[in-house]
């Protein structure tokens, strides 16, 4: 865990408060892959990657769920507003572990996203 803070001295911010605010947007993820010293830590890529990831992946289930969610809404509006609810609640709790787990130095890898991410941060 030697690497854990490697940036703090250059930038003032921590690879763990660094890891946390990528998950924040897709932006300060894309800031983070971009820019040193934030881009040579494998920790910050990692949270950097997978924040992008489970954007893309979060967008693109909410299309489809979308569309499927369409047809419960000829059936029956509760049913359909407490199923997209239920999926954002579902997206928030994600999004909330994987911030908190980054804030505590842990590489906490989604499944399919984590594995992804963890490949393009070792590149």
């Amino acid at each position: 865990m030697a690497d854990s803070n490697a940036t703090e001295g250059a930038s003032g911010l921590s690879d763990n408060a660094a890891g946390a605010i990528a998950y924040l947007t897709f932006i300060p993820a894309v800031f983070f892959l971009s820019v040193e010293p934030y881009n040579k830590s494998s920790s910050i890529r990692f949270h950097a990657w997978q924040s992008i990831l489970l954007f893309v992946a979060a967008v693109a289930v909410d299309l489809v769920l979308g569309f499927v969610l369409v047809f419960a809404l000829m059936f029956s509006p509760l049913l359909h507003l407490a199923a997209w609810r239920l999926i954002e609640l579902l997206w928030l709790a994600v999004w909330l572990a994987c911030v908190f787990n980054a804030s505590q130095g842990k590489r906490f890898k989604l499944p399919v996203i984590g594995n992804l991410a963890e490949q393009q941060a070792n590149k």
